[in-house]
């Protein structure tokens, strides 16, 4: 994948404009934005920009994305329903994201997630029950 392919989190823009932005440092201006990129980052493996964008009080020590080659993740798509602002600082997103483990049957993996806002940059909380 180069810079100007599509962008993995399905907006019609080259990644280096939309994603590839974040990952390289700039701050996501809301939720959906944080939540697209971060689906991003798990299509193009970057388990350092995941630990990054993950709230302090929930982020776990460590992450890794590798996976044996007959059991990689294969991520098909995603698809944002809705990004709710609480108030300034808190906002959810309802997805869902498509993938494939290895050769077997596309997986629908739905979410309502949480979102915070710390010192002016976005972090993933948790998902809803």
């Amino acid at each position: 994948m180069t810079p100007a392919d599509p962008c993995p989190c399905g907006r019609p823009v080259a990644y280096a404009a939309c994603c590839g932005r974040f990952h390289a440092g700039d701050a996501a201006p809301d939720a959906e934005a944080l939540m697209r990129s971060r689906y991003s980052a798990y299509v193009k493996q970057l388990p350092a920009y995941l630990l990054a964008s993950w709230h302090p009080d929930t982020r776990p020590e460590t992450l890794s994305l590798d996976e044996p080659a007959g059991q990689r993740t294969h991520w098909l798509g995603l698809t944002v329903h809705e990004h709710a602002l609480q108030d300034a600082d808190h906002a959810q997103v309802r997805f869902t994201a498509r993938y494939r483990i290895g050769g077997g049957s596309a997986v629908k993996m739905q979410e309502h997630s949480r979102f915070v806002r710390l010192d002016g940059r976005w972090f993933y909380l948790d998902a809803l029950p």
